[in-house]
């Protein structure tokens, strides 16, 4: 068989009967696999060359339950050799720049910048700019309160990262922030390496409103994707990358595998792979991972 569509819910919430129902709507349906027992089932089917992977991916969820991610891939080259993470509102849960903001009073100014700009309502460099001059003045030191306080990783990163290294993946957070924040969260959930901007710093100790330029946005993901994807020899089929924010379409894009992860709505539309309803162990399942398989 040539495909599989993966199921996923929350813990224990996937019901066989839900698998059951969708199955009938793929052609040469298999025997579901079941990668975690009431939570992640492959189903493998045989699809025509240039079969369109997003209409058989909402059919399915339609027929099994709007509460149930479903992936849709080929079969071959499923478990990736390089991984592209964004961030903020993926691996984590926050925007920093805008809790950043909080110590200024000027949270609801900036979140709103900050959600047009991953809307893609406006271009990504320029508002990066405005937002990062409101911050002058602000000590350094905050980065390291808003880290032990507001910062908390999304379920399922450690987990993600961990399993793909232990199986020999290469592991890499981009984004759209800044050096001072992605180090340590890279550090903290096992990335082997991060890329991201860099804020200027007066006198070793106060922000100057000032982000270094060039700024690494969208082309600068999808460039890191391609650079990594070179220096290991990799074919396209053997990336994944996941991402929230119109500048990580391209990212997305260039992926053998692009995921939506909790998306906004231009990001879920355009993704292969769109995760809607579950934590960041659904991208291991859709990789073929079984439960018992994931790394600390």
């Amino acid at each position: 068989m040539t495909h599989v569509a993966t199921f996923i819910a929350q813990e224990g919430a996937l019901a066989s009967a839900a698998v059951d129902r969708a199955r009938v709507e793929l052609p040469s349906a298999g025997v579901p696999d079941w990668l975690a027992a009431g939570t992640a089932a492959d189903v493998p089917f045989t699809a025509d060359a240039g079969a369109d992977q997003r209409e058989i991916t909402d059919r399915l969820r339609a027929a099994a339950d709007d509460a149930i991610d479903v992936v849709v891939q080929p079969r071959a080259h499923r478990r990736k050799k390089l991984f592209l993470a964004d961030m903020d509102s993926t691996m984590i849960g926050q925007e920093c720049i805008d809790e950043l903001a909080d110590y200024v009073g000027l949270k609801a100014h900036v979140a709103a910048i900050t959600e047009r700009a991953m809307r893609g309502e406006i271009a990504f460099e320029p508002a990066l700019r405005e937002r990062v001059a409101l911050l002058e003045g602000l000590p350094v030191s905050v980065i390291d309160e808003v880290l032990r306080d507001r910062i908390r990783l999304t379920p399922g990163a450690r987990a993600l990262v961990n399993t793909m290294r232990a199986n020999g993946a290469h592991t890499c957070l981009v984004s759209g922030g800044f050096t001072l924040f992605t180090d340590r969260v890279a550090a903290m959930i096992g990335f082997d390496g991060s890329r991201a901007n860099r804020l200027t710093v007066l006198d070793g100790h106060k922000l100057d409103g000032r982000v270094a330029e060039p700024i690494f946005g969208r082309d600068g993901k999808r460039a890191a994707l391609i650079e990594l994807r070179q220096d290991f020899g990799l074919a396209k089929d053997a990336t994944m990358a996941v991402g929230d924010g119109a500048n990580d379409l391209d990212m997305i894009a260039e992926a053998g595998l692009g995921v939506a992860y909790h998306a906004k709505p231009k990001v879920a539309a355009a993704a292969a792979a769109r995760i809607e309803h579950c934590d960041l162990t659904a991208l291991l399942y859709a990789q073929g991972y079984r439960k018992d398989e994931f790394a600390a």
